[in-house]
């Protein structure tokens, strides 16, 4: 985990929810010193889910004490309801932490859980499961680590990670031919050129021009299938658009080498992830 890069984002979510102090913990053991021993706490999982964040979740309770945990499973593993990790440390830093950690925590279960569930949806066959850049702004490093640890892969990290070139491209160039050449004119030779390609006419100009890979934005199943027969191995192809765990099934089973979904990330549901201390 690259924490030279991560502390920054985690001490940021850590001043916005403390801001000048957390009053109700302070008052507690204003009252009462001693109930700022160091104790253990209970990580618990109440539903079926992937693992993903552990690392993550114990740097935010380190970046305010000193606290040690022990996951039970391993990143990417099945998790099943019941103690998933245990915490040792000061009950002030326990406290102080416990929400920000549990929000990174959920939120990167949840995404390793929806990945995992497509990528068994997909089975043997040779698809790809991949995410898009569609992340909450600035946790895209972890939002996609959380969709390698569910079984997928990523797609570009950012605008400088590849050449893909999209309807808007496609505009601002005059057309698809000129889009692909002004990108070959400009990449390096181990480049691949990426073309979103939305009906059969551009996808002839794509393959003709020699786009290494096409992306099939928003067809349907058969026009999908469709296109794949029109590429005969030509090119790689990836369909994008509209996919959901209830159909990217049909969507694999057409013949394109890669399934990217939005929805790995922009639209899913935190695991429920809760932290009780021990009885002292």
């Amino acid at each position: 985990m690259d924490y030279l890069s991560l502390d920054p984002l985690l001490r940021q979510a850590l001043q916005e929810d403390l801001g000048r102090g957390d009053v109700t913990t302070e008052a507690i053991l204003r009252s009462n010193p001693h109930a700022d021993a160091v104790r253990t706490a209970q990580v618990l999982a109440r539903q079926r889910m992937i693992l993903a964040g552990w690392p993550v979740f114990i740097r935010v309770f380190q970046l305010l004490g000193p606290v040690s945990g022990q996951a039970r499973y391993g990143e990417g593993d099945r998790v099943e309801p019941g103690c998933l990790g245990t915490l040792e440390g000061p009950v002030s830093t326990l406290l102080k932490a416990e929400r920000v950690a549990l929000n990174f925590l959920q939120r990167l279960c949840g995404i390793a859980t929806r990945t995992r569930g497509c990528v068994d949806r997909v089975g043997s066959s040779h698809v790809r499961v991949l995410d898009t850049r569609k992340t909450t702004p600035l946790w895209r490093s972890l939002e996609k680590y959380a969709v390698r640890a569910g079984g997928g892969q990523n797609h570009r990290m950012g605008l400088d990670d590849g050449v893909l070139i999209k309807e808007n491209h496609i505009a601002a160039a005059g057309g698809v031919r000129a889009a692909v050449e002004a990108c070959r004119e400009r990449s390096g030779h181990l480049q691949q050129i990426r073309v979103e390609v939305t009906n059969q006419e551009e996808l002839a100009v794509a393959l003709d021009a020699g786009a290494d890979v096409v992306l099939l934005d928003n067809m349907t199943v058969e026009e999908v299938r469709r296109s794949v027969a029109t590429c005969a191995g030509r090119c790689l192809v990836e369909a994008s658009g509209g996919i959901t765990p209830r159909n990217l099934q049909a969507y694999a089973e057409t013949g394109v080498d890669f399934v990217s979904m939005g929805s790995l990330t922009h639209s899913v549901a935190s695991s429920d992830i809760s932290l009780m201390l021990d009885p002292d």
